[in-house]
C-alpha cells in the first residue's frame, strides 16, 4: 500500500504546481527570473508521466526517480533543490515508515537541500516552509494543521529581505514580496495534506 500511496501524494503534489504555474511566475517575476512556474510546472509534466512506469516499485524508488525527473527537467535552482529534496527523502526512508521515521528522513532531506543550496532557515528561500513542515511532522500534527502552517510561513517570507538566490541581488526591493520557492514548497505541502485528509 506504501507504493500506491506515495505515487497518489506525488501526483497531487504536482498536480497542484501545474495548476498554480502562472501564480509561481508571477511571484517570481518580481523578484527572480520570472521562470519559476513554468519551470515548475515542466517538472511536474516530467514526473506524471514517470509515475505509470513506477507502477508497484516501492517508495523509495518512486521518489527517487521523481527527484532525477526534477534535476533533469526544472530549469535554475529549483530543479537540483527539489530534485535533492525528493531523493535524499527516498534515500533515507524505509519501506513503511512510521511517523517518527518519517520525521527523522524528513530532516534528512531538508539537511541536504541546505547543503546543495548553500542556504538556511530565515533567508527568504523554500527551506522557511521546509523547517516548519519538519517541525509540525515531529509534533505529530494532523495534516490539517500541518498545510495551515505551511501556507502561513510562506505568507511570512513576504516582510523578509533575501539573503540568498536571485532574490538577493535585489537587497531590500526584495522586501515585500512572497518567495516563489516558498509558495511552490507550500502548495505542494498543502496538496499532500489535502490528499492525506484529516
Amino acid at each position: 500500500m506504501a507504493d500506491v500511496l506515495i505515487e497518489q501524494l506525488i501526483r497531487a503534489a504536482a498536480l497542484a504546481v501545474i495548476r498554480d504555474a502562472d501564480e509561481l511566475t508571477a511571484l517570481d517575476a518580481a523578484i527572480g527570473d520570472g521562470d519559476h512556474g513554468i519551470n515548475m510546472k515542466r517538472g511536474a509534466e516530467a514526473v506524471l508521466a514517470e509515475l505509470p512506469k513506477l507502477d508497484g516499485k516501492p517508495p523509495a524508488d518512486v521518489l527517487r526517480a521523481s527527484g532525477m525527473q526534477l534535476v533533469m527537467k526544472v530549469g535554475g535552482a529549483s530543479g537540483p533543490l527539489y530534485g535533492t529534496l525528493a531523493m535524499e527523502l527516498g534515500k533515507a526512508l524505509p519501506v513503511e515508515p512510521t511517523r517518527a521515521e518519517f520525521a527523522v528522513a524528513l530532516a534528512k532531506a531538508i539537511d541536504a537541500v541546505k547543503a546543495r543550496g548553500k542556504s538556511d532557515w530565515g533567508q527568504k528561500t523554500m527551506l522557511d516552509v521546509l523547517f516548519p513542515l519538519h517541525r509540525a511532522v515531529a509534533a505529530g500534527e494532523a495534516p490539517p494543521a500541518i498545510k495551515a502552517k505551511a501556507l502561513a510561513a510562506a505568507e511570512a517570507t513576504v516582510p523578509m529581505r533575501a539573503t540568498r538566490g536571485r532574490a538577493s541581488f535585489l537587497g531590500e526591493r526584495s522586501i515585500g514580496h512572497m518567495d516563489p520557492g516558498a509558495r511552490s514548497s507550500a502548495l505542494m505541502i498543502a496538496a499532500i495534506c489535502d490528499a492525506l485528509g484529516g
